[in-house]
């Protein structure tokens, strides 16, 4: 089975960037008290940020049942991060038309 951790790792630390910067423009803009927008890219950070965690500790792991076991927690938090930024690109794009 090809090895995903190091793809996790990659994607998720970009995109922990991406929901820091969207958190930083809501902040600035003072738009965040109206929406749930901030939740939902709050909690994004979080998952992407325990993502990151997950899949670097199943980087460094050579035990292969524990590199399994991290990896897949790595995966399902990365989609549920992911499932947050689609709330919040959703919420902006309803907002704007």
């Amino acid at each position: 089975m090809e090895k995903k951790s190091p793809h996790i790792l990659n994607a998720s630390s970009n995109l922990l960037g991406f929901s820091l910067i969207i958190i930083t423009s809501l902040k600035i803009t003072k738009i965040s008290h109206n929406t749930y927008l901030d939740e939902f890219a709050g909690l994004a950070c979080l998952l992407f940020a325990c993502s990151c965690f997950f899949s670097f500790l199943a980087i460094r792991t050579k035990e292969e049942k524990r590199e399994s076991r991290f990896e897949t927690i790595a995966d399902y938090l990365f989609l549920i991060a992911l499932f947050c930024i689609v709330l919040a690109v959703i919420i902006v794009t309803v907002r704007i038309i």
